[in-house]
């Protein structure tokens, strides 16, 4: 996954095929993604193009990060998404910190 395009989420719409370059996945696994999970509901324009706002990107980063990352079925994800969504989301962010974190110390060890 590309981090640094998901931390400077600037726009107030995303296309698909931008979201899918984001996560470096394929266009039809948001789409598909988008059936599944109830938290996804990007805006269609008049042509039915999806329009992904920086929340919608936010649901599928935490999506993207218990299917791929943490390894967890669909339905796993489905079902921690329903249970637990509060605690799902804050152990989320702190793995992104910590990620964000590690990558600073990789610059700083890099760089000396």
């Amino acid at each position: 996954m590309k981090n640094d395009k998901l931390e400077n989420l600037d726009k107030l719409y995303y296309t698909i095929g931008e979201v899918a370059d984001m996560f470096d996945v394929n266009v039809s696994l948001i789409r598909y993604w988008e059936n599944q999970f109830s938290i996804l509901k990007p805006k269609k324009n008049k042509k039915g193009n999806r329009l992904f706002t920086p929340k919608d990107i936010d649901n599928l980063h935490l999506i993207y990060h218990l299917v791929k990352e943490r390894k967890l079925t669909l339905e796993g994800a489905k079902l921690k998404l329903k249970e637990n969504k509060e605690d799902t989301v804050q152990n989320f962010e702190v793995v992104k910190r910590l990620k964000h974190i590690k990558s600073m110390l990789i610059e700083i060890r890099d760089s000396i």
